[in-house]
């Protein structure tokens, strides 16, 4: 695991930021409620820190979190909310699927569960949400982790498109990490004979054309003057060494963690990614 630096961070503007209310606004029409979670709670008495938000990628769910997010509040004694995505698992479906109404989702679950200061983790899918969450919402969020993702335009793997077109055929998903992954979302509704996934693959499909795109554009406009993490998989396409800098002027505080893995890091190398999180927010919390 090889890891670059972070700029120091500023108690100033650490306790600025905590001064700033955040402005309400009327939610789109488009934001879908109430997202379905798990909440992974703190060890009874050790509660030491804000909540964290755990975001899944494209055709995840809650699920494949759940490890992960019961470690990290042992290990933070921090409550983890871990969601179901729209159009994801339990959570309700909607036509629009872009990272914009993703965040503001975010947004109204926080206030629906009277949430600030958060950290908000998130893989692939869930990294682009939680940067732009970041950027549209900087008093609301305390830090950000966003796991083998950057705030660019990329192409996603053409893999995702074969998913949606054998998502019934399993088996061509390859490897036996992916194949578990989408298993997952298997279910069999009420009065049905066959089991179906869970996830919107009609909304899904139409929307991978644009899923790779980041919703911000002028890192000039707008920044994320707080602490980030980014876990990059060494084996994974989606942080090419020439997005760093596009990283540095969205994120100017951020610190970049290789992991030797493919794009599921987590899934990959669990306990590399276990420490990048707990040293990233440790010394955040100790700044």
């Amino acid at each position: 695991m090889a890891m670059h630096s972070l700029r120091s961070p500023s108690r100033a503007t650490r306790l600025a930021s905590l001064a700033v209310v955040a402005l309400r606004r009327p939610y789109s029409s488009a934001t879908v409620s109430p997202l379905s979670f798990d909440l992974h709670e703190a060890p009874r008495g050790e509660e030491k820190g804000s909540p964290i938000i755990f975001m899944h990628g494209l055709f995840g769910s809650k699920k494949n979190n759940r490890t992960m997010s019961k470690v990290l509040a042992r290990d933070l004694g921090r409550n983890v909310y871990a969601l179901d995505m729209r159009n994801h698992g339990d959570s309700p479906h909607h036509e629009r699927h872009d990272y914009a109404i993703m965040a503001d989702d975010v947004a109204r679950f926080m206030d629906e569960h009277k949430l600030e200061d958060t950290t908000l983790i998130g893989h692939s899918m869930g990294a682009k949400t939680a940067m732009a969450f970041a950027l549209n919402y900087p008093s609301r969020t305390q830090n950000i982790v966003a796991v083998d993702n950057a705030p660019i335009d990329a192409p996603l793997l053409r893999s995702f498109g074969k998913y949606v077109q054998g998502m019934k055929k399993i088996e061509q998903a390859g490897s036996l990490v992916i194949r578990q992954f989408l298993l997952g979302n298997l279910h069999r509704p009420p009065n049905e004979k066959t089991q179906k996934f869970k996830f919107s693959l009609k909304t899904l499909a139409l929307s991978l054309g644009h899923l790779g795109d980041f919703p911000y554009r002028n890192p000039d406009e707008v920044r994320f003057e707080k602490p980030a993490l980014f876990v990059r998989g060494t084996q994974s396409p989606y942080i090419p060494d020439e997005a760093i800098p596009i990283i540095g002027r969205f994120f100017p505080r951020f610190r970049l963690v290789d992991i030797d893995s493919g794009h599921w890091v987590i899934a990959e190398k669990p306990e590399l990614f276990r420490q990048a999180v707990v040293e990233f927010l440790g010394e955040d919390k100790e700044n």
